[in-house]
């Protein structure tokens, strides 16, 4: 790969971490909004619950991007020193 195809890669990387950000905050506040709205005991703790969950969620996939980005970082190191070497 080239070095050029890691720096996109890092980009795109990014990008989708900031949108998985917005992805949890509409998200909560769409449950939220689903809490507040409810009138039984039951469902407004079953949305908490979703809310919750939801939100863990998008916690695993973000630190998933991270590491997908510490290692394109890595990838990118390698290549120039390979790059250096040609």
């Amino acid at each position: 790969m080239s070095v050029e195809y890691y720096r996109k890669r890092l980009i795109d990387l990014r990008k989708d971490v900031s949108d998985e950000r917005e992805a949890k905050k509409r998200d909560n506040a769409h449950y939220a909004d689903l809490v507040k709205r409810a009138t039984s005991t039951s469902s407004k703790a079953s949305y908490r619950k979703q809310k919750i969950e939801r939100a863990a969620s998008h916690d695993r996939r973000i630190e998933s991007l991270k590491r997908d980005i510490e290692r394109a970082k890595d990838d990118l190191k390698r290549e120039r020193e390979r790059a250096k070497r040609k």
